[in-house]
């Protein structure tokens, strides 16, 4: 990377960055008006909630091997034009099972580029891993508070849902531009003599806790963004109060996540970084659990913090693995394989809520995943690298 491009290699990370949770998040605070405009079942409400972590899961995977082969560039700027189509075409549909075929498509597109985010990062700035995933995981935060925030007032203003939904297609085609020129300059996930492949990530402890950890914050995570605005519904609270929380709610990541990724970057052991961040979380549900509504405010700042555990793991990504094609190669197998995981959360929440008619039996299943959450979380803030545990692999087998 020569220094006239690195400017514009930020630039375009964190227009990146902003663009990669509106498709997975816009839908939450007016799902109600969806699920009525649509005709849409509580099944395919809670398919829709799920479909963010199902796309990780499925498309991510691919990221790294397209990377190799087309170009980490040019796969990226493919990535935010789906996500450009799919998030205008879905704001069109007039059918249920379109509109999450085509919310598919957008988040196809996010998915591929969320996993290539960490490798770009080591590949083009790998002295300052902890400062630039600080910046991208904030213009993330940003990104997802604006859409929780704006979604409603712009559907209010402009004549429904669908303009709410669609609005966020133009954000996401300024992003697409400076990919547009980073592609005359493209790199590849080159091989190594010992390159690190997908299969080699899953035969490893800390590939495996990674993708655990992953999964486990996700999974908190997306029930937190899919269906957090309709638990304060149910509590009283009107639509617009209900998003202005979770857009609280996100928004206290925003200067968490210039700080967190940092911080366990320069910590010799940022265990208790990671674990006074996670034990955010049941704290917020307790909260909840008492008084949905007198202490919403309370629940939705603690959550909040909670949720800064995803910037963390991104960071770790980059820090537990020493080179760019080891990089995208445990990020292609964390994220993939942690989304996959995460996909039980959203549908399997929606279905107790449905089955107990309240959010208590929800939020004390929340709080008891909190237990593997932390106990994997702990495991891979240890100092590790996935190519020396690949080289003692090699070296028990040989």
């Amino acid at each position: 990377m020569t220094r006239r491009t690195a400017p514009l290699v930020l630039v375009g990370l964190l227009l990146l960055s902003l663009n990669l949770r509106p498709a997975a998040v816009s839908v939450g605070p007016v799902l109600a008006e969806v699920r009525a405009g649509l005709s849409m079942s509580s099944a395919t409400a809670g398919l829709l909630t799920s479909l963010p972590v199902l796309a990780f899961a499925c498309f991510g995977a691919l990221a790294p091997a397209a990377a190799r082969k087309l170009g980490v560039h040019r796969v990226t700027m493919l990535a935010v034009l789906v996500l450009v189509v799919g998030l205008f075409a879905r704001s069109l549909a007039r059918d249920e099972a379109v509109f999450l075929l085509l919310s598919m498509l957008a988040l196809a597109g996010m998915a591929m580029a969320n996993v290539l985010l960490p490798s770009l990062v080591k590949l083009h700035f790998p002295d300052r891993i902890g400062q630039v995933t600080a910046l991208y995981t904030t213009a993330l935060s940003i990104g997802l508070t604006a859409t929780l925030v704006l979604t409603v007032p712009i559907s209010d203003a402009f004549g429904g849902w669908r303009v709410g939904l669609g609005a966020w297609s133009g954000l996401a085609l300024v992003a697409a531009l400076p990919w547009l020129v980073l592609i005359r300059h493209d790199r590849s996930l080159e091989a190594t003599p010992r390159s690190v492949t997908f299969g080699d990530v899953a035969r490893t402890p800390l590939g495996l806790a990674m993708a655990g950890f992953f999964g486990l914050q996700s999974l908190q995570a997306y029930v937190v963004f899919g269906w957090f605005a309709t638990l304060w519904r149910d509590n009283g609270y009107s639509a617009g109060h209900a998003g202005a929380l979770v857009g609280l709610l996100a928004a206290v990541s925003i200067p968490l996540s210039l700080w967190a990724p940092g911080a366990v970057a320069r910590s010799r052991d940022a265990r208790w970084v990671v674990l006074a961040v996670m034990l955010c979380y049941p704290l917020g549900y307790c909260a909840l659990l008492v008084a949905p509504h007198d202490l919403a405010l309370l629940g939705a700042l603690l959550v909040g913090t909670g949720t800064v555990t995803f910037p963390i793991v991104l960071v770790l990504i980059g820090l537990r693995s020493r080179t760019p094609q080891g990089t995208a190669a445990l990020s292609g197998f964390t994220q993939s394989m942690g989304y996959l995981l995460a996909a039980l959360g959203p549908f399997g929440i929606s279905t107790l809520h449905d089955a107990t008619g309240g959010w208590t039996i929800p939020l004390l299943v929340l709080i008891v995943l909190m237990v593997p959450q932390v106990l994997v979380g702990m495991y891979v803030a240890r100092p590790t690298f996935i190519e020396d545990q690949l080289a003692r692999r090699t070296a028990d087998a040989g």
